[in-house]
């Protein structure tokens, strides 16, 4: 029962933060068409470096908007909520 509980607040937790987001562009805070580390981050505190690194297919250190939405196709980011 505990884990359930776990799992439902973990995923009010990523809901919360992909609402947050709205779009690609409210992450891309300094609008260069890649999301770094550190704006990912802001926005999505649990992603970690290793999952960052996954996601940058192209080891460019940053993510683009295509690399951005196979990562969230894989389950590895949250999908985010245009509005």
């Amino acid at each position: 029962m505990t884990k359930f509980i776990a799992i439902l607040i973990g995923m009010g937790f990523l809901a919360n933060s992909a609402f947050a987001a709205g779009s690609i562009s409210d992450i891309d805070v300094n609008g260069d068409g890649l999301m770094s580390p550190d704006e990912v981050q802001a926005v999505y505190p649990e992603i970690s470096a290793e999952v960052f690194s996954q996601v940058d297919a192209n080891n460019d250190g940053g993510i683009d908007e295509a690399e951005m939405l196979a990562g969230q196709e894989q389950g590895l980011l949250p999908m985010l909520i245009d509005g």
